[in-house]
C-alpha cells in the first residue's frame, strides 16, 4: 500500500518500525474480508542476536500467522454479530482475527504483551480503514483492570503451563454473562488440557476440531468454545 495515504501517526509508527526492521504487507482473507496485516520480513532481525532455543521464551512467535489464528478469525465472523457487541482478543499478535471481527462488526480490543507488538497492529488498523480498535498492553501474569467482554478469544495462548491460570481467571473476570470465550490452538497443545480441565468446573465447553492445509502441511486445531455454567 501507499504509506503516503496513512494519517500521519500511523505513518510516524510505521516509518519508526521502517528504520529498524524489514517489512512488508500481507493480506489473508477470511471469508468475504480481506485483511492486511504489517509484517515482520526477517525474523532474524527481530531475534537481534538471541538464541531462541535456549530460552523458547524469548521466540517472537508474533512474527507471523499461525495457522490456529487464521481458524480463530473464520469462527469469530461465522455468525451475524449483535450492534455493539465487545470483543478482547489476548495475545493478539498482529491482530488477523481481531481485525477480522472489527469488519464484521464487533467493537475490538486487541492486546499483547510487548509495545512493539502494539505498534504493528496499530498500523494495520488504520491501513484496514478501521477505527475505535484499541490496543492495550496485557502481561497474563500481571493483568491490568481490562473491563468486561461479550466475546473473549485468542489463538495458541496456552503454549507455557504458567499462562493456564492467568487466563482461567481472565475468563472468569473479564466475560459478560451471557458472553462465550473461543479459544483455538493445536490439537496437540497439552496445556490446553489442563486448561479445560480446571474451566469445566465453571463454564460449559463446546469443541469443533478443524484441518488445515497450508503450505503443503496439514494441522488440526482445536477451537472451544466456553460459556459461563448458570
Amino acid at each position: 500500500m501507499d504509506i503516503r495515504t496513512l494519517p500521519e501517526t500511523e505513518r510516524a509508527i510505521y516509518n519508526d518500525l521502517r528504520a529498524r526492521y524489514s517489512l512488508h504487507f500481507e493480506t489473508t482473507k477470511i471469508k468475504e474480508h480481506a485483511i492486511r496485516l504489517l509484517t515482520p520480513s526477517d525474523l532474524d532481525e527481530l531475534l537481534e542476536g538471541k538464541a531462541p532455543l535456549d530460552d523458547v521464551s524469548t521466540f517472537p512467535f508474533w512474527f507471523r500467522q499461525w495457522e490456529a489464528g487464521i481458524v480463530l478469525a473464520h469462527t469469530l465472523v461465522s455468525h451475524p454479530v449483535p450492534q455493539g457487541r465487545r470483543l478482547l482478543e489476548v495475545g493478539a499478535g498482529l491482530g488477523l482475527a481481531g481485525f477480522a471481527a472489527a469488519k464484521a462488526g464487533f467493537k475490538v480490543t486487541l492486546s499483547d504483551n510487548e509495545d512493539l507488538i502494539l505498534n504493528f497492529q496499530r498500523v494495520s488498523a488504520t491501513a484496514n480503514g478501521l477505527s475505535g480498535i484499541a490496543s492495550i498492553k496485557l502481561d497474563l501474569l500481571d493483568p491490568p483492570e481490562l473491563g468486561t467482554f461479550d466475546v473473549i478469544a485468542g489463538a495458541e495462548i496456552l503454549f507455557k503451563e504458567e499462562f493456564v491460570e492467568p487466563m482461567l481467571t481472565v475468563c472468569h473476570n473479564c466475560l459478560e454473562p451471557g458472553g462465550s470465550v473461543y479459544l483455538a490452538h493445536d490439537v496437540g497443545r497439552r496445556n490446553l488440557r489442563l486448561f479445560l480441565e480446571q474451566a469445566e468446573k465453571h463454564f460449559a465447553i463446546g469443541s469443533k476440531k478443524q484441518v488445515m492445509t497450508r503450505g503443503g502441511k496439514t494441522t488440526e486445531i482445536l477451537v472451544n468454545r466456553l460459556q459461563r455454567r448458570c
